[in-house]
This record gives structure tokens, sequence and C-alpha cells, in this order.
């Protein structure tokens, strides 16, 4: 939604006239990669990776196609970075002696909920960021790298799920992201 309402709101309507701004995860669920690969990859034993349908965006319709492309791509790792900010505040907020609805202890199940948000969008947010395409972190980059070696770059696009499964499969990932990771959470936890 975020890369929608970016796009939308830096000239190209094309994701809007498709009800792609929206909060509504059924407009944005992509059969294969929101279905399909995550339950393979939690029945199978290898790592879960999933997606949503891409956001459609003309770039000839955004005011500066280079720039703005490259803010629609970062969009949706900013929002998860939001997220995990809100819930980071919230979690910060919330009493630290028990809370109770109908003689029930809430507290508890609300801050684990809550410092699970936290996790997922700040991982969600990083991993978003490798620059790989399809990833918006490989968009970030081809968006900024001067036009004759993003043409090159672009070219490693239809590997670029396999690149992911290595970086996984060889623990590269982990030491790739998980810096970065643990020193956001011990800000916003």
């Amino acid at each position: 939604m975020a890369h929608a309402w970016v796009a939308d709101r830096l000239g190209d309507p094309t994701a809007r006239h498709l009800g792609r701004v929206s909060l509504n995860p059924i407009v944005h669920m992509d059969p294969i990669g929101t279905l399909v690969f995550p339950l393979v990859g939690a029945l199978s034993g290898f790592p879960v990776i999933g997606w949503a349908k891409p956001v459609p965006v003309n770039v000839a319709k955004l005011r500066n196609h280079r720039r703005d492309y490259v803010l629609v791509a970062a969009a949706g790792p900013a929002s998860n970075l939001v997220l995990a900010a809100l819930a980071g505040v919230a979690l910060q907020t919330m009493p630290v002696s028990p809370q109770y609805i109908g003689g029930l202890d809430v507290s508890a199940p609300v801050a684990i909920l809550t410092m699970r948000m936290v996790e997922i969008n700040v991982l969600l947010a990083l991993f978003n960021m490798i620059p790989i395409p399809p990833l918006d972190g490989g968009n970030v980059l081809a968006g900024i790298l001067p036009r004759d070696m993003a043409r090159v770059f672009e070219g490693i696009r239809p590997y670029g799920f396999l690149l992911l499964y290595a970086l996984m499969l060889t623990g590269t990932l982990n030491r790739l992201i998980g810096p970065s990771y643990f020193f956001l959470l011990s800000w916003l936890r």
C-alpha cells in the first residue's frame, strides 16, 4: 500500500485506479507469493519467502522519473520502519503491572504481540532493502546508479530469487542484516 500511495502522490495514479491504495490485504495478494511459496517453505523446512502482487508503477507518469521511482521503491521498507517505531512506542507506554479484562491478564499477550510487530517490521524493512532485484533495495540501487551501470545491474533480476535463497541457505543473510536488526531492536524495545 505504501508503494501505491507514494506513486500516486508523485504523479502516477495507476495503482490507485486498480484499487491498490488500500490496507485491505486481499487486493495485494499474489496466489503464488502469498499462498504457495510460504506454504511450501513452511512444509518443507526451506526458508519461507513470500510476496504480494507487485505494485504497478508507470515511471513515465512520475514527475521526476528516476528520483521518484527510488522514493516509491523505498516507501515499503520506510513504512515497515514507521510501523516498528509505532509498535515500539506502544510497547514502551504499556503498563508494567498486569491488566485484567474479565478476570484474564491481557497485558502479557498484548505485549508479546506488540514486540512481534516491532521485530517483524524491522526484519521486513531490512530484508526488503537488500540490494538484489526484485527486492525494494534492488530497485533503489537501480534508481541511483548511473544509467549504464543500472542497465548492467538489472541483468541480475532474473536470478534474484536464486541469489536470495543462496544468501539464506549459506547463512550470509543473517550476517548481512543481523547487526542492523539487533541495533534497531535495541532502540525500539
